[in-house]
């Protein structure tokens, strides 16, 4: 199996700086092709979310880089991986809440993983960022870990209720501001001629699900241009629409 990927980040129509980082690293293994992507959307004032996300992007490429070929050597098992990416973000969670203890600062990241490998994907994630695989239809692989998601697994809030409701924003957990952090992890199986997005909430939250499969089903983005040009086209129709977030995509491409 074989992948192309690109990215877009923008930083939108309202903030001065853009607090989203984003990864993208490709490796040739004794495995075969891997790919290895991430989506962090950083929040804290005086730009410290910025911070954090990048820091956290930094991490997971030296994990990419340094353990993850120690860990395909050793055969890949889903335990020993999600735990060693576990670690990735737990260690990264305690670094972060000490900068901000030490700087007076209250700052903290989201962070989404998809790891591609053997026919399978890993997605680790924490906020509300989210993995998105796109075949013959739309479907969202994570949950987000916020306020109104748990309100409507609980059945208190509907799907209309939670686009406007005051606290759709409030993340349950995110990187760096609690000692207790709870990564939701997710595996599957993966076949050539599929989408993944990974995407910061800026991007999808006034984009409709019928427009993400218009434009990023496997037909109409299946190039490094057409895939650029879509993410570019969505993210312009986004900020038309007036969205006040930093809006961040990635997209990959199996065949």
């Amino acid at each position: 199996m074989d992948f192309i990927a690109e990215a877009h980040t923008d930083v939108g129509i309202k903030k001065k700086t853009n607090q989203d980082s984003i990864l993208i690293q490709m490796a040739d293994t004794t495995a075969g092709k891997v790919v290895f992507a991430a989506v962090c959307d950083g929040m804290g004032g005086l730009a410290k979310g910025e911070v954090a996300s990048a820091s956290l992007i930094r991490a997971c490429a030296s994990w990419f880089q340094e353990v993850f070929p120690v860990l395909l050597d050793q055969g890949i098992e889903e335990e020993t991986l999600k735990e060693s990416l576990e670690t990735v973000i737990r260690d990264k969670n305690n670094h972060i809440m000490e900068y901000g203890r030490t700087s007076g600062v209250s700052l903290g990241t989201t962070v989404v993983l998809l790891l591609i490998v053997k026919r399978r994907y890993y997605i680790l994630n924490v906020g509300d960022s989210r993995v998105y695989k796109i075949t013959d239809s739309v479907r969202q692989l994570t949950k987000d870990q916020t306020f109104i998601q748990r309100e409507m697994d609980m059945g208190r809030m509907t799907p209309e209720q939670a686009k406007t409701d005051p606290q759709r924003n409030v993340l349950l957990q995110c990187v760096g501001a609690g000692d207790y952090l709870e990564p939701d992890f997710y595996s599957g199986e993966v076949a050539a001629r599929e989408n993944y997005m990974l995407c910061s909430d800026g991007f999808r939250h006034i984009i409709t699900e019928e427009e993400l499969f218009q434009y990023l089903n496997p037909q109409a983005a299946n190039t490094e241009q057409t895939m650029k040009e879509c993410m570019k086209y969505l993210t312009d129709l986004n900020k038309y629409r007036r969205e006040q977030d930093n809006i961040s995509v990635v997209l990959i491409h199996t065949y």
